[in-house]
């Protein structure tokens, strides 16, 4: 392990008429025998605290040295070797921020907190914030507004994560920031204008590591700023956080990578070769379709089945709670049953009159809509349902999934059946039924041994990039090898979604474990 901060062992000569080498250069030089002849940086408003500590110390203590990526920079001075030094590593969601804090001495994780984007009121969607972002509130441009917002939702969530520690904020010397490429952009600033518009080229995509009193952050003001590479508009530093918490680029077989959220993002490659693309397939499975549709958090119904003979429902909630909506793996697996137990067809569409769905379709408007479970099961004493609406854009969301599978494996010519291992990451990924996910042809049809579940992985990232050296030199190696293939214009793409669009897929021998039910 090698963290982005080390503390050194220091004792000096104390200065005296005979040695009447500065403060500053006195440290610098016992240092840099540590260093391997390097000279430290020290930036110019760290002169005077670092060199008052070293002074008050007694000229003996620790000194504490950041490694930026072009060369070693001392940020500080302890009399007592802290026990612990937090560094953050932060999940830049957008609809929340999850939190851990890690130990930069140990790599021990301290802490783990999440927070709502506070940017959600300027838009419950990426495109929504990007257009908001060229807006004028009064004298405020929309996208001072978004960096604010996130600014101060980062604080909250950093002032949780310390509070628990009994620490200050501004004791956080490091963080890694992880997240979409928009996200970046509103993070630092950046205008996002074209990130949504032909050819969608970002301000940047690889951002130097800073200083966080650059940016105003309520941390240690040299805590260094890390904020993970993209590499386009619609695949960001999140997803290259996914490969090096799952050691996709260090595996000998070909494997993929697939994370689920505002986009479906996915990588297929191995040790020698790389290549990502991403497309809109997350809204619908991460509650942001249905009208009944939840994150995966308490009361969330995670897990669903139908009983094909009676149509009894019996479901599951994350955390036990009573049931307050659908999160994407109970949407998932409630279509799916409904497909089993043909309540609805081939195309998604509901069947009147079905014995297995007495008492539980209605009409609703125009359509017909499910009763998964009744008001008086329900914790907000309403019905949870799933509206024909609802199915029909999950319907666009599996075929949109399953096309981006078969366009990204097609342009490498690997089929489904040569992956090694398939990691499906996020809450998706944690909380999915894979088995119901092939029924509905949103995943090919191979053994289930093949997924594997890899939970948050792009926290998991931005926690080995706080602490591990090697996965700071792999990021910068995937970074370069990495191949994009933009979805938004390839045709390849469009061609197949059209096929997807019926359960599980209008070629029914690519699903041969799924039942097969016939015209609807």
């Amino acid at each position: 392990m090698q963290s982005l901060l080390k503390l050194y062992h220091i004792e000096a000569k104390p200065p005296s008429l005979g040695d009447n080498t500065g403060d500053l250069d006195r440290l610098k030089k016992v240092l840099s025998g540590y260093l391997q002849g390097r000279n430290p940086l020290v930036q110019l408003p760290r002169i005077a605290p670092v060199a008052e500590a070293f002074r008050q110390s007694g000229f003996k203590g620790y000194a504490a040295v950041i490694n930026f990526p072009d060369g070693p920079q001392l940020v500080d001075f302890f009399a007592q070797a802290p026990e612990i030094v937090p560094g953050m590593a932060l999940d830049l969601g957008t609809t929340h921020l999850e939190g851990a804090l890690v130990d930069l001495l140990s790599g021990k994780v301290l802490q783990r907190a999440a927070v709502e984007n506070g940017q959600i009121q300027f838009g419950a969607d990426i495109l929504a914030r990007i257009h908001f972002a060229a807006t004028k509130v009064g004298k405020q441009r929309g996208l001072d507004l978004l960096h604010e917002s996130v600014m101060a939702s980062i604080h909250g969530l950093a002032a949780e994560l310390t509070r628990h520690l009994k620490l200050k904020t501004t004791h956080i010397m490091a963080m890694c920031v992880s997240g979409n490429t928009t996200m970046a952009h509103f993070f630092l600033k950046q205008n996002p204008y074209h990130l949504c518009r032909e050819p969608y080229i970002p301000v940047l995509n690889t951002p130097d590591p800073f200083s966080a009193s650059q940016l105003g952050l309520d941390l240690h003001p040299a805590a260094i700023i890390w904020v993970m590479p993209s590499i386009g508009s619609y695949f960001g530093g999140d997803l290259i956080s996914g490969i090096i918490a799952s050691g996709l680029d260090q595996q000998g077989e070909t494997c993929m990578l697939i994370d689920v959220g505002t986009n479906a993002e996915v990588v297929v490659g191995n040790r020698d070769w790389l290549i990502a693309c991403a497309g809109a397939a997350g809204p619908a499975l991460e509650g942001g379709v249905a009208r009944m549709g939840m994150r995966a958090e308490p009361g969330a119904i995670e897990h669903c089945t139908i009983d094909t003979e009676n149509g009894n429902v019996t479901y599951q909630t994350i955390g036990g709670a009573p049931a307050r909506g659908i999160c994407g793996s109970g949407v998932i697996d409630l279509v799916a049953g409904l497909y089993l137990a043909r309540i609805i067809d081939i195309r998604g569409k509901f069947r009147p009159n079905q014995p297995q769905a007495e008492g539980r379709l209605l009409t609703q408007g125009d359509s017909l809509a499910y009763i998964v479970v009744p008001a008086e099961e329900a914790a907000l004493g309403e019905p949870i349902m799933l509206s024909q609406i609802d199915i029909d854009a999950l319907m666009r969301s599996k075929a949109a999934m399953y096309s981006i599978l078969e366009t990204i494996t097609n342009q490498v010519g690997v089929s489904f059946h040569e992956l090694h291992r398939i990691y499906v990451a996020g809450a998706f990924g944690k909380h999915i039924s894979p088995r119901q996910a092939i029924v509905l042809g949103m995943l090919p049809d191979l053994p289930l041994e093949v997924y594997t579940p890899l939970g948050n992985s792009s926290q998991a990232g931005a926690e080995l990039m706080l602490t591990d050296e090697s996965a700071r030199e792999r990021c910068r190696n995937v970074v370069s090898k990495i191949t994009y293939v933009e979805l938004n214009v390839n045709q390849e793409f469009m061609i197949r979604f059209s096929g997807s669009r019926f359960i599980p897929h209008t070629d029914h021998s690519l699903f041969p474990s799924v039942p097969f039910h016939g015209e609807p």
